[in-house]
C-alpha cells in the first residue's frame, strides 16, 4: 500500500497545506533532502490544539497535537513531492512542546508524531529525534515540529 492508502485506511485525510504564517517557505529541497519548516497543529488554517502541557493539556492531548502536526507536515511534503511514496527515510524530527517547567514527558508527546510516521513509512519512518520543552510557542500551540526527509 502507498503511504496515502495507509493514511486513508486509517481514516486520515491529508489536507491542503496551510500557508506560511510569516516570511519563510514551508519546505526547501537540497539534493535528496527536504527540510520542512516548523508546523503546528493547524486545522482549516487555525490553531486546533492550544495550551500548555503540564497546565491545561494532558499527555494524550499533546500526542494528538503531535499527530495533527505530522499530518500537516505530510501535506506540505506531498505538495512538494507530488506523492509520499517518494520519501525514502524520515531523517530527523525536532519536536517542541509548549510545557510548564515541571513537565518532563516530552518524549511521550513526540511519540504521537513518530508513531504515525512509522505506521505510514515502516522502519524508514523511525527518525533521529529531539523532544524539548519550550516556555511558549507561536499562537500558544501545544506542539511545533520541524522535520528532515530523505527523498527519491
Amino acid at each position: 500500500m502507498s503511504p496515502e492508502e495507509i493514511l486513508q485506511a486509517d481514516g486520515i485525510e491529508i489536507p491542503s497545506p496551510s500557508p506560511a504564517v510569516a516570511n519563510y517557505v514551508r519546505a526547501v529541497r537540497v539534493g535528496s533532502l527536504v527540510f520542512v519548516s516548523g508546523h503546528g497543529p493547524m486545522k482549516d488554517g487555525k490553531p486546533a490544539i492550544v495550551g500548555k502541557l503540564g497546565a491545561n493539556l494532558s499527555i494524550e492531548d499533546g500526542r494528538k497535537a503531535a499527530e495533527l502536526v505530522t499530518i500537516n507536515i505530510l501535506a506540505t511534503l506531498k505538495a512538494e513531492l507530488g506523492q509520499l511514496s517518494r520519501v525514502k527515510r524520515v531523517v530527523k524530527l525536532l519536536v517542541m512542546v509548549n510545557a510548564t517547567p515541571e513537565f518532563t514527558e516530552h518524549p511521550k508527546v513526540a511519540d504521537g508524531s513518530t508513531d504515525l510516521l512509522v505506521k505510514v513509512f515502516g522502519d524508514a519512518g523511525r527518525p533521529a529525534r529531539s523532544a524539548v520543552g519550550m516556555p511558549s510557542l507561536p499562537f500558544n500551540i501545544a506542539v511545533e515540529i520541524e522535520a528532515i526527509f530523505e527523498v527519491r
